[in-house]
């Protein structure tokens, strides 16, 4: 078994300045270390975590070392989204993949034309009878205990690329997506609806035109090529009853000084220093309602928009769902991991203590939180799984 690495070491995560450098400690010493895989990963990157990384192979990189892989729950988890299509022709030549045994590799990174556009791929196949299969590999790091979804970020170029995909079905080639999912434990696959609602939509509308699976695969240490645990199922039909814009929300902002409020009728309400969490819901156009709530400027009517101006805006997270009582449950189980609470803010027609929640370090690094958003959509999604 070809093993992709000749040194790794592990070294424990303190922080990531940007999308594509993570500060760690290396036997007590602070490094930087590139980071190949640009996805958010809020569900993997904790302060204390095990990285795996590698030294850089660029003598004129900008960090001496590479990470190639994480460990989540004592699991190894591949990073290195350099690797992706040389793991894909592994599994595809070593028949690991249940259903493409009569696929080979012939060529990396094709091209073809299409009425006058070039397109590239990552794997062209074939098989004994001379047919040919363009496919697409994605490296899949968004997962739950048993689930697993993608992308973790809006990818517009992405869903275009589903369109094109179907588009050159339509003209008589075989094309696919093979999702290499770096998680062992997942048993079943589907688009990020909560995180990209339209390359789900899209999704939908083309997976019964294409050849694509979902494989979730097996690492270790060593990092040599992994075998396929299993082929994940496709639960389509949640799609149907959860993938629509509407649910409920979580909007993490950062306040940065004490504040004395008048938060509407009200009255005057104190809030401290520190990271807050509203929990709200719409039963339509989520994501309207979320983008008018990162907006300063607007006409009061939600205790949030008093509030709103003075915070800085870190993130709105979108959990779609047809659950009637998800907004009070939510509401409950962030009340579970935070620090504090305002009395009675955002809940005048319920019966819960509080919709805004406080802690003093950013939720989407800490991993109680994170576990809250995703029990709620992904989680719970077990028990609608078939």
């Amino acid at each position: 078994m070809k093993v992709l690495y000749d040194t790794i070491l592990k070294a424990t995560y303190t922080g990531r300045p940007n999308r594509f450098v993570v500060t760690l400690d290396l036997n007590g010493e602070s490094v930087l270390a590139h980071l190949p895989n640009p996805g958010r990963m809020w569900e993997l990157l904790f302060t204390g975590v095990t990285m795996y990384i590698v030294p850089h192979d660029k003598p004129n990189a900008k960090t001496k070392y590479r990470v190639v892989g994480i460990e989540r729950d004592g699991v190894v988890i591949m990073l290195d989204t350099n690797y992706s299509n040389d793991v894909a022709q592994h599994l595809i030549e070593n028949k690991l993949i249940p259903g493409w045994e009569e696929w080979r590799v012939v060529r990396r990174e094709y091209t073809v034309k299409l009425h006058g556009t070039s397109s590239r791929f990552d794997l062209l196949l074939t098989n004994d009878k001379g047919d040919e299969f363009l496919l697409e590999v994605k490296s899949c790091t968004l997962f739950s205990k048993t689930g697993a979804m993608f992308p973790d970020a809006i990818t517009e170029r992405g869903r275009k690329h589903l369109l094109h995909l179907k588009e050159l079905q339509n003209e008589g080639y075989h094309t696919g997506v093979l999702f290499l999912v770096q998680w062992d434990r997942a048993q079943w696959f589907l688009p990020d609806y909560h995180t990209d609602l339209e390359f789900a939509r899209t999704f939908k509308e083309v997976a019964p035109s294409l050849d694509w699976k979902a494989v979730a695969v097996t690492w270790d240490e060593t990092f040599t090529m992994p075998t396929v645990t299993r082929e994940c199922s496709y639960p389509s039909s949640i799609l149907d009853t959860e993938a629509h814009d509407s649910g409920v929300y979580v909007m993490v902002m950062h306040l940065d000084h004490d504040l004395d409020l008048e938060i509407g009728s009200k009255g005057m309400m104190h809030f401290k220093s520190g990271y807050y969490m509203y929990v709200g819901s719409a039963k339509a156009n989520l994501t309207k309602r979320i983008e008018r709530h990162k907006r300063k400027r607007k006409k009061m009517h939600w205790h949030l928009d008093y509030f709103r101006g003075y915070c800085e805006m870190i993130a709105g997270l979108p959990i779609r769902t047809s659950w009637d009582d998800a907004e009070c449950a939510l509401a409950d189980a962030v009340h579970g991991v935070a620090e504090w609470d305002v009395p009675k803010f955002g809940c005048s027609d319920c019966d819960c203590k509080s919709h805004l929640f406080g802690m003093t370090e950013n939720p989407i690094h800490n991993k109680e939180f994170m576990d809250v958003v995703e029990d709620y959509r992904m989680n719970k999604l077990d028990a609608l799984v078939k």
